[in-house]
């Protein structure tokens, strides 16, 4: 029988830590994390993930400011605001949400973050940054991953590390963390051939390609370490993974729930970044 891997668990664990820490930086200098949220439109999706994280925020004791604009906002005019942020000194973490209307180009806007506010990560410095291993402001659900497997203390080196998914949010980074961490990494896709024969013979596979149960359990081997980054709605609206947990999870030594599991790590790196940012503008 596995060990659930409890995200839930470690993000409450260390949101507490951040709290602490905010509160004691609010003691010594007077001022607080700012965390400010730009959104365009009124994607129902894209709504619920700015609320959660203005309150994730106001919980561990941040300012968080909404921008919310039109999805007829210009790029030029989004450009602008960001520049803005960029200059003031009490915002700490800007970030902006995406996906953004088609008319908009989502790198032209990430680059324009200043890379100390980029508490996504995104920016292509910080992405230079992390395939060299520099200390940079990593992007947040992989960072999450790598936080789950340190507080299980599940040691990838020497690992035979399989990522399913090679996007720049997730697959890549993930990658790249894991070689700092002298795992042996493979990044598979959809146009693998051989999938299975390859996901078998790894020890640490990490499934985020956005398909339900695409991970099923004669695709891994006993012992297997499985980290499921996938959040789908089946017609019934239930949310599962990209793994079939019921069946994977009786051959995985740790596996992660959907969801509770890599779900609820994501904000709290957000907010880990965003902290960091505050005190590098602190010079602390």
């Amino acid at each position: 029988m596995s060990q659930l891997i409890d995200g839930k668990r470690v993000a409450s664990q260390m949101r507490a830590t951040i709290r602490e820490e905010a509160g004691r930086l609010l003691a010594s200098t007077g001022k607080r994390p700012n965390l400010t949220v730009v959104i365009l439109g009124e994607n129902p999706a894209s709504q619920s993930y700015v609320r959660s994280k203005k309150k994730s925020a106001a919980d561990v004791g941040f300012d968080s400011d909404v921008l919310e604009l039109s999805a007829q906002t210009t790029e030029s005019e989004l450009l602008n605001l960001i520049g803005k942020l960029n200059a003031d000194d009490g915002v700490h973490g800007i970030l902006v949400q995406l996906p953004l209307p088609d008319h908009i180009d989502e790198q032209a806007v990430i680059r324009k973050i200043s890379v100390e506010k980029d508490v996504d990560g995104f920016h292509p410095e910080q992405v230079g940054g992390l395939s060299i291993g520099l200390d940079v402001l990593e992007p947040c659900t992989p960072s999450g991953i790598m936080a789950l497997l340190n507080f299980y203390d599940i040691d990838v080196a020497g690992m035979n590390a399989v990522i399913i998914g090679r996007s720049n949010i997730v697959g890549k980074p993930i990658a790249n963390m894991l070689l700092r961490k002298h795992a042996t990494v493979t990044v598979t896709h959809s146009r693998t051939k051989n999938l299975a024969e390859i996901t078998r013979q790894a020890d640490l596979v990490v499934v985020a390609i956005g398909r339900p149960y695409f991970l099923t359990a004669d695709m891994v081997k006993e012992g297997v370490v499985v980290i499921d980054v996938g959040i789908n709605r089946t017609e019934e609206g239930k949310l599962v993974g990209d793994v079939d947990f019921s069946e994977v999870e009786k051959k995985a030594s740790y596996i992660t729930p959907v969801p509770g599991g890599v779900g609820p790590m994501t904000i709290t790196m957000l907010l880990s970044n965003t902290l960091v940012a505050f005190k590098k503008s602190l010079g602390v």
